[in-house]
């Protein structure tokens, strides 16, 4: 599922984003940048750590609407930074999360759980 990029969305068009987003897919990871084009490096961290055990996963550039997107997700997660990883709906934290998971060969568990 593509979503269209973001034109400075407002905060409701960010909540209802993020709600589909969880609904739709069992895991999403909410970063900065695209799949192709990373903007940092704990994107780019969180991105190879799930490719490395999943191959249907949805990622969601929150750039053009940074806070809002930290707004709505930190509702869901208690957790302001990003990028944010979900299975499920559930949150399961950032790329430093991801790599405790891994390194505990936890990961790969973790993302099929759905």
């Amino acid at each position: 599922m593509e979503f269209p990029p973001n034109q400075g969305l407002d905060q409701e068009e960010v909540n209802e984003q993020v709600a589909e987003a969880l609904e739709e897919n069992e895991v999403v990871l909410f970063m900065k940048g695209t799949e192709l084009m990373p903007q940092c490096g704990y994107s780019r961290k969180a991105l190879g750590l799930i490719g490395e055990h999943r191959d249907e996963y949805e990622t969601v550039d929150v750039l053009e609407s940074l806070d809002e997107f930290r707004q709505a997700l930190s509702e869901r997660s208690d957790w302001e930074t990003i990028p944010q990883t979900f299975v499920d709906g559930e949150f399961v934290g950032g790329s430093d999360i991801l790599e405790e998971l891994e390194e505990r060969d936890e990961l790969a568990e973790t993302l099929n759980a759905a």
